[in-house]
């Protein structure tokens, strides 16, 4: 489990992002970067990392299910995730 603090770094910077979204795409297609380098750290889509929904685990994260590779294999085996089935695990 993920400590709350660092979740609600994930969030806090998730909001930034949305936040500036639009100017960072006027700012890029106007070629201004000194204008991008003065916007926060955080502004920056790439510094949102990847968490587990059920758990907010970093490491492990299956995209096309957002969660995490420890909770889909405990889901598939009660059957929530449908299409699964247990092969040699």
């Amino acid at each position: 489990m993920a400590k709350e603090s660092m979740k609600a770094r994930e969030v806090k910077r998730a909001k930034t992002v949305a936040k500036y979204a639009e100017k960072r795409k006027a700012l890029k297609e106007a070629g201004d970067f000194e204008g991008l380098q003065k916007l926060p750290k955080n502004a920056s889509p790439v510094r949102m990392h990847n968490r587990c929904k059920l758990t907010g685990r970093p490491k492990g994260y299956m995209r096309h299910f957002g969660i995490s590779r420890v909770m889909f294999r405990e889901m598939a085996n009660k059957g929530l995730i449908p299409g699964v089935r247990k092969a040699s695990w």
